[in-house]
């Protein structure tokens, strides 16, 4: 049996692992995100319902769907569920988030390291309640786009509020 989380085509995703992005959602709320390797994440979100949140090596389904056109989705601990659609040549995201009623009621929750709180954000999960899911459907921008080395553990290494001026602002 194969992996359940390897890339279907890790081949097809050489020229994708290693990219590091910042983008905004049309409703404003602006995100980071560093393709780690063919099945690995980490982000960083400056800005909206849960901004202030960051997490490091999160375990995400990657595939090419044409070229400079991917595709990542994910799962959290938190039972958020993402999947997040770039056209690197346009420089255009689609995503959808799917927030469990506990956050939507209380985002505030996971506005942190997750990976120093993961059997916190299991048991909040679990507690729930779940449903009905609070879902963003939103359009985005991207404003940053490098290409970096796939694993590097610097691109991410810190949270928001940590960063220096001007970072999250960068265009290219």
């Amino acid at each position: 049996m194969s992996d359940p989380f390897q890339s279907t085509k890790p081949e097809e995703l050489h020229g994708f692992t290693g990219t590091h992005v910042i983008y905004t959602y049309d409703n404003g709320w602006q995100y980071e995100l560093y393709v780690k390797n063919d099945r690995t994440i980490d982000y960083r979100i400056h800005s909206g319902m849960v901004g202030g949140r960051w997490v490091r090596d999160q375990i995400a389904h990657i595939v090419r769907l044409a070229a400079d056109v991917y595709k990542i989705s994910w799962d959290e601990p938190t039972g958020t569920a993402v999947s997040v659609a770039m056209n690197l040549a346009e420089r255009k995201v689609h995503g959808v988030i799917f927030f469990p009623k506990w956050i939507g009621d209380d985002p505030q929750k996971t506005v942190c390291f997750q990976n120093d709180h993961l059997d916190q954000m299991r048991t909040w999960r679990d507690a729930g309640p779940t449903f009905p899911y609070l879902v963003i459907d939103e359009f985005a921008s991207l404003s940053f786009v490098e290409h970096c080395e796939p694993n590097d553990e610097t691109i991410i290494a810190c949270a928001p509020s940590d960063l220096p001026s001007g970072y999250k602002d960068r265009r290219n």
